[in-house]
């Protein structure tokens, strides 16, 4: 993966601020949708490695099964570029999308959020399968069934993908058609008559600009801060453990990533298995800790997340640990869900921001929709109203049942 190497230009079209998977296909929707002279859409990436950022860190899920129809469009949306990767960015794209599906399990009590979501998915196009306790083990035969009552399963369109490899692909093509990225930071954002006029860069640089859209992640509340706009949105650090369980058989190294009632999850990943958890309020590593990615807490999985594999897969009884790595969701506090969208008093500012943890399997969906605004004024592919920053200004959430 290269590294941006460019000088920041005195002016813009549209500065993009975060240059990983969302800011990236940002601007491959807006180079491609758009016509703009080169290096008049600008990427700022403070980090041209990508080592910190939350996207290569990604567990790379892709799945339909949320409760909100727009998150369910905004999912299919990358599964439909997913179907056409090689037609849209060349014979040698590839992401390696495993499509195994998702299962997500439900206890007696969570059984009627779980059967209105399936009605929800089917209803927005989704192939969900609502099965009981014997289907279930019929299906999955490595499955302890005990404490659940039915489980939703999507056999078509759900898995997991490359988060670099994807990232690439849009970074590679923006790039192709014009757009520029630099590696910087946003230090300052200039704001006169209700629109940003420019954007102060930490190496001195100011870019005068038509508009700048906020994909800065986890950062994307530091963001808009210096635009003086609140936004609930900050880093919280989720592990991933990778684990080696020999007496794993091949059906159950087929088989999809399940969730658990408790909200721990575990997927195959080639021979070994990955698995975590989002942890309680009470248990977010402290603010302090946010810091150091490399700091992995191994308690939070012998207590929190071991236990609770070895009861509902029997050969996890026997596993070990290999390693573990860390990364941030750009968490939404208000409710989890992403802000997409335009300022309503700083029309020009737009939001890409908040996705909780799904903003990868959303990318091409939610960057679409934004270069849609930004380029016609209104969206025309998804409509992500409900996702704008007027829910965020009247604290009233927008509440997706379906967080994992």
């Amino acid at each position: 993966m290269s590294v941006h190497s460019a000088t920041p230009p005195a002016s813009a079209d549209i500065v993009i601020i975060g240059g990983a998977v969302m800011g990236s296909a940002a601007a491959y929707y807006l180079a491609t949708l758009g016509t703009f002279a080169a290096n008049r859409i600008v990427v700022i990436e403070r980090d041209p490695t990508y080592a910190r950022a939350s996207t290569p860190r990604s567990a790379g899920g892709l799945r339909q099964q949320f409760s909100t129809p727009e998150n369910i469009a905004l999912s299919q949306a990358t599964l439909a570029l997913l179907r056409n990767l090689k037609a849209t960015f060349g014979d040698d794209a590839e992401v390696g999308f495993k499509e195994q599906g998702y299962l997500i399990l439900g206890s007696d009590a969570g059984l009627p959020i779980l059967t209105a979501n399936a009605a929800t998915q089917r209803a927005n196009g989704a192939s969900t399968e609502l099965l009981d306790a014997v289907a279930l083990v019929a299906r999955f035969p490595w499955l302890n069934v005990e404490g659940v009552a039915a489980g939703t399963f999507g056999p078509v369109g759900e898995g997991w993908l490359d988060p670099v490899a994807l990232m690439d692909l849009f970074r590679r093509a923006a790039k192709a058609r014009g757009a520029m990225f630099i590696s910087d930071a946003a230090v300052g954002i200039d704001v006169s008559d209700s629109r940003v006029r420019s954007v102060r860069l930490a190496s001195g640089a100011t870019i005068t600009c038509g508009a700048v859209v906020n994909a800065a992640g986890p950062h994307g509340g530091e963001i808009a801060a210096l635009a003086g706009i609140p936004l609930p949105v900050e880093p919280r650090k989720r592990y991933v453990y990778v684990l080696d369980c020999r007496a794993a058989d091949s059906a159950f190294r087929a088989g999809p990533l399940t969730v658990d009632p408790s909200g721990v999850w575990f997927r195959p990943e080639g021979q070994m298995f990955i698995a975590g958890l989002s942890p309680d309020e009470a248990e977010e590593p402290v603010a302090a800790d946010l810091a150091d990615l490399d700091a992995i807490d191994h308690t939070f999985f012998e207590e929190r997340i071991w236990p609770t594999l070895a009861t509902r897969v029997p050969v996890f009884e026997a596993i070990k640990v290999l390693r573990a790595w860390s990364g941030y969701y750009d968490y939404n506090t208000l409710d989890q869900n992403a802000v997409i969208g335009p300022h309503p008093v700083i029309g020009n500012f737009m939001f890409l921001n908040g996705f909780s943890g799904h903003g990868l399997q959303q990318c091409a969906g939610a960057a679409r929709a934004i270069a849609e605004h930004l380029l016609f004024g209104q969206y025309r592919s998804i409509n992500v109203t409900r996702f704008g920053y007027a829910r965020v200004a009247s604290g009233q959430p927008l509440v997706e049942l379906n967080v994992i």
